[in-house]
């Protein structure tokens, strides 16, 4: 393990981010340092379930093949039988781990060995049945035994389709808690055994009692259930066995299962109803009424996992199994529980949506639309009027619901609920204008929405919501943003009602008759922001607008207040009417705003973009505004509240619509030769002669000081991809953008180049690094460049990566130092480094076969250029300096039978990219060993 860190907080920092904590090592180092812990005695329960959450949740990070994966497995099976037979938790936790291993990483699918295995280990687990070997103490491993063969039959389904007569009697043989889990186990088998029978051919009564009987082997070639998730009901055609066949021994068996359902608890019995629905849908011999037993109970239940349990049966059989007195029964039993003063709000909303989706025997409408049940009626549903008191949550849902039930509803009969209705909206309004908080606006505008889509044609509600709101309005003009999103809303779900349109003109005229005196800067704003949305609609006349606006500026000091947020919205205002299509009835009133504004106003920005808007209105027809106005950044046709690329505040939409996006990768970064790239820098230089002083006190003395090798600058060729478009054969004014990946470098300044053409010498672009932590990495890169049409285009090129040889320097020696002072240095700073701080420091071994390769040869290739020195000896020293203030230092000596290779270093992080370096460059010889 690292030094310097926990094992708690290695894995809460992988669980966070794996892929960002393995930047800094690989899955198969970390995965060998916690199984080497996990096998390690001393270490406890606790910490070991810690490191197993690991593998829990992200097996197929660390196990990314299927060889991984088995490893991973066989590792694990092993740790768990030499776990102590008193650390049952964490056992089960292992057990689980290994299950989670073989499903994840696909062992359990291609049958490996070591899943074949660990089946025969689950089974002979759950054979002990009653405790009567193991003891109590065993009694956790055998539940967690269950779980794991249910995951693996969900994951395979038929995989104990041989074994259901064994599963059957270890359940009746269970007498203990864990009949639950065996009876479970059983059902799940039991059910994809039969579906699976579904699809074999000429199925009679004999195939029927081998699956009944079945006790050989586990089933590993079995077709794919596709929808084994599922319930049967859930699926338009449910796969059926034929009607002829004997099933009064599957009947007997399905009926001892239901009996032991009342020994379960809620979650389970419903899980078990679910699987038993399943079977007798599949099974049309078996009549439904096999569930008629269980109805008085289920329908009194309290259980919110039974009740839908019974909502399912309903949905499956329907009539055959539920008469029109249940069904009376049970919808009134949801009206009464979705009032229940001690259940939960989200229990309550569960049988709210009960209702609204309740399955009827004899459904009017299969369309999938919501339509309100027929038995539904606003009778049934009176006790669920909302009122104010009702949370924001149940009063919604009681909305919808009573609206959708007086929708249809005689309206002499039931035109009290109606208006009671309406009132509640008008409550709701007036709660919102004396104050009301934040959630009681939202409430309330959710509220008239859910009415208004029910509603919307009925005018005698809606001409009073418009005058309501726009009272309300009036009172709170900070509401405009809940004024225009209701407009929006409804003119997006009801393109033809006028209900919008009349809100916006009512606001409208509210606007323009408020007193001068009562518009007040912050006012201002969001009128401004109403008139904005209210100048997009065609059929609204737009000069009292722009009227209201030039005698607003004309008699207040706002152009010599310089507010460019509200000389913004003004001019958002402009551009929308600029758009209108009565424009030419209004020219002569905006081309006066517009002027005004592009005079008077003193703000820079304003003035132009208001001398730009006039350029406009004088110069073009109004389809070729609405052309120039409306081009979205995909160069077709923006929708109609979409910004314009010609507005102040659009600070990066201009770009965005003007500059084009490639289709492919034109341009990419290639690698300048090792021989012709300048590959390091440093940014102060080398080392001066310290005037007779020690050179290495020297040398300690200046590599403190900041900065003083803190840069490393590396050589790239910046060529075209294999694109063969001849548009960007000659691209202009490139800048190259850099993106990070990580912390570890400070930000990457854009590089400019001034052009490239296909058929002349790539120019070179020198990157430079200043990294904080010498890490690998990988940077982003995209371009925008000009083209000879005078276009503009934007293009992502390839990641530039970065890797661990590539921030290599030689350590910055004065010119000329003899080899004695550079092994001198070496000598130093190894002592240092050996004898330095074990939280920072650390010191390795590397050894591996030098095979047909000479380990001179090696050396000459790959360390040329940081050689100290070479002892008579066959020792050789190197030294590589990492900025901005590492180092590592390798010793290689040649024994007899291997090349040994010391390593020490002042950064311990560093050691597990210095293995994988070795590791790369002692590829070609025989196998390695660390």
């Amino acid at each position: 393990m690292m030094p310097g860190s926990s094992w708690d907080e290695r894995i809460s920092a992988f669980l966070l981010s794996p892929s960002q904590f393995l930047s800094c090592t690989t899955p198969e180092i970390f995965l060998s340092e916690l199984l080497d812990e996990l096998r390690d005695d001393k270490t406890n329960d606790n910490k070991k379930v810690v490191l197993l959450s690991a593998l829990l949740e992200h097996p197929t990070v660390l196990c990314p093949t299927i060889s991984a994966g088995e490893g991973t497995a066989q590792e694990l099976i092993s740790i768990l039988n030499y776990t102590s037979q008193k650390s049952v938790s964490l056992k089960c936790h292992i057990m689980l781990a290994i299950t989670n291993v073989l499903i994840c990483t696909s062992c359990l699918a291609s049958r490996t060995k070591v899943a074949e295995d660990y089946l025969d280990f689950l089974f002979k687990t759950i054979q002990d049945t009653n405790d009567n070997t193991g003891g109590l103490a065993f009694q956790p491993l055998r539940a967690m035994a269950c779980d794991c063969l249910r995951e693996m039959e969900s994951c395979k389904p038929g995989l104990l389709s041989q074994k259901t007569e064994a599963l059957y009697y270890l359940k009746q043989q269970e007498t203990t808690v864990l009949h639950q889990s065996y009876c479970m186990l059983y059902t799940q088998s039991l059910k994809n055994a039969l579906y699976l029978l579904t699809g074999e051919k000429d199925v009679d009564t004999l195939k029927l009692r081998s699956i009944l009987c079945g006790n050989e082997g586990f089933v590993w070639k079995t077709n794919e259930l596709s929808l084994s998730m599922l319930p049967f009901s859930m699926m338009t055609h449910a796969p059926q066995l034929p009607t002829v066949l004997d099933c009064r021994e599957l009947k007997s068996i399905l009926s001892l299962l239901l009996e032991d359902s009342y020994l379960m608890t809620p979650i389970s019995q419903a899980a078990l109803l679910r699987g038993l629905v399943d079977i007798v849908a599949t099974v049309p011999a078996i009549s439904p009424g096999i569930f008629k037993s269980q109805l008085l109970r289920l329908f009194g239940t309290a259980e919110v996992e039974l009740m839908h349990a019974t909502l399912l049966m309903k949905g499956t059989f329907t009539d055959s199994l539920f008469t029109a007195e249940d069904e009376h029964f049970l919808i009134k039993r949801l009206v009464g529980m979705a009032q229940h003063p001690l259940l939960k709000i989200h229990e309550k909303l569960f049988y709210m949506d009960c209702i609204l989706h309740f399955p009827e025997n004899r459904p009017i409408s299969s369309s999938g639309e919501e339509c309100l049940p027929v038995l539904v009626t606003p009778r049934l549903t009176l006790s669920l009027l909302p009122t104010v008191f009702n949370d924001s949550a149940t009063m919604l849902c009681r909305l919808n619901l009573l609206c959708l039930a007086h929708l249809e509803a005689d309206e002499e009969e039931e035109g009290k609920g109606l208006s009671y209705l309406f009132d509640h909206l008008m409550a709701l309004l007036k709660i919102v204008d004396n104050k009301g908080g934040r959630e009681m606006v939202v409430t309330s505008f959710r509220a008239i929405f859910i009415f208004l889509t029910h509603f919307n044609h009925m005018e005698k509600f809606t001409e009073k919501l418009v005058n309501s709101l726009c009272d309300l309005y009036s009172r709170h003009c900070r509401l405009a943003p809940n004024q225009i999103n209701l407009a929006d809303c409804i003119q997006e779900c009801f393109e033809d009602s006028p209900w919008s349109v009349q809100l916006l003109k009512a606001l409208q005229r509210c606007i323009v008759e408020k007193p001068p005196l009562q518009l007040t800067l912050q006012n201002l704003s969001w009128h401004l922001k109403i008139l904005g949305r209210v100048a997009q609609e065609g059929q609204i006349a737009q000069r009292i607008t722009i009227c209201l606006l030039l005698n607003v500026l004309i008699n207040s000091n706002l152009c010599e207040r310089r507010n460019w947020q509200v000389g913004n919205a003004i001019l958002a205002v402009c551009r929308n009417l600029l758009q209108h299509p009565t424009l030419n009835q209004m020219f002569i009133e905006l081309a006066d705003l517009l002027q005004y504004m592009a005079k008077h106003y003193e703000d820079t920005d304003i003035q132009e973009h208001a001398r730009f808007y006039y350029t406009l209105l004088t110069n073009l027809s109004w389809e070729k505004l609405a052309g120039v106005l409306t081009i979205g950044p995909e160069g077709g046709q923006a929708k109609v509240r979409s910004l314009s690329s010609i507005v102040a505040e659009s600070d990066g939409l201009t770009s965005c619509l003007t500059v084009q996006q490639t289709e492919e990768c034109v341009l990419q970064l290639m690698k300048v030769h090792e021989q012709e790239s300048q590959r390091a820098i440093i940014s102060r230089g080398t080392l001066e002669n310290g005037g007779g002083k020690d050179l290495f006190e020297v040398y300690q003395a200046q590599f403190e000081t900041p900065g003083f090798a803190s840069e490393i600058t590396l050589n790239y060729n910046l060529t075209h991809t294999k694109v063969t478009d001849p548009r960007f054969d000659r691209v202009f004014t490139i800048c190259l953008h850099f993106d990070l990946n990580d912390s570890h470098y400070a930000e990457v300044s854009d590089i400019y180049v001034p052009c490239l053409f296909k058929n002349r010498k790539p120019p070179q672009v020198s990157l430079k690094l200043k990294p904080y932590q010498p890490y690998p990495t990988n940077l982003r890169l995209s371009a925008i460049f000009t083209t000879e049409d005078g276009l503009s285009w934007h293009t992502q090129l390839p990641d530039v990566k970065i890797s661990f040889p590539e921030i290599f320097l030689p350590i910055p020696l004065p010119l000329g130092a003899s080899h004695e002072f550079k092994e001198v240095v070496f000598d130093r700073i190894w002592k240092a480094t050996s004898s330095g701080e074990p939280s920072s420091s650390a010191t390795s071994l590397y050894c591996f076969m030098t095979g047909s390769s000479t380990l001179a040869d090696l050396i000459q290739m790959n360390f040329e250029g940081f050689l100290i020195t070479e002892s008579p000896d066959n020792v050789w020293k190197v030294l590589f300096f990492l900025p901005p203030l590492f180092h590592v230092l390798l010793m290689i000596r040649q024994a007899e039978d291997a090349v040994q290779v010391s390593i020490a270093t002042d950064n311990w992080e560093l050691l597990p990219h210095v293995n994988s370096y070795l590791q790369n460059i002692t590829a070609p010889c025989n196998k390695t060993t660390t």
